[in-house]
């Protein structure tokens, strides 16, 4: 089913472990990493980026799908954790892209942002004690840190345009 799907959401509220491990008890990680790795129109939100990942400090030793090569690590101390609220998310530009709605203690820092645009991902960034990867796309693949669903408009307009064009290899947003 994941194969033929038009669409996929992975969703994102939860621990990492657990939700590693549900994905591997339903017989749904390997269809969703193929899927994912070959570009076909995917949304991972929150947690669901962090799956997508090769791994977390929140499950230390555990393994994540490993179609984003970078590794989530538990936001900086002494920043207050959970990051919830609002976030500007920029482009490497001065100005933001837009804002956010965070709700997270574990991100990909800004250290692995460079091996994620080798790789070809498209990227945005945020800070809370440091930067961090906001979103990332390639292909159909749109993963965000943040909570597209709660952040307004700019959220409602990325999700729009990844609905209209999942497949189109552009990221969703335009600097």
């Amino acid at each position: 089913d994941l194969a033929r799907a038009r669409r996929v959401v992975l969703p994102g509220v939860g621990a990492f472990a657990p939700g590693i491990a549900t994905l591997h008890r339903c017989d749904l990680a390997s269809a969703l990493r193929q899927r994912a790795l070959a570009g076909l129109p995917t949304l991972g939100v929150c947690l669901g980026l962090q799956l997508l990942c090769e791994g977390s400090d929140e499950d230390p030793g555990g393994r994540g799908l490993g179609v984003i090569p970078a590794r989530v690590r538990r936001l900086p101390r002494p920043v207050r954790v959970p990051n919830m609220g609002w976030c500007a998310v920029t482009n490497g530009g001065q100005q933001p892209a837009g804002h956010a709605y965070f709700a997270h203690s574990y991100a990909v820092p800004g250290t692995d942002l460079e091996r994620l645009r080798a790789s070809g991902w498209r990227v945005l960034t945020a800070d809370h004690g440091g930067p961090f990867l906001a979103a990332a796309s390639r292909g159909g693949v749109l993963a965000c840190q943040f909570h597209p669903e709660l952040s307004g408009a700019w959220g409602s307009r990325l999700l729009r345009a990844w609905l209209a064009d999942a497949a189109g290899g552009e990221a969703p947003w335009r600097p």
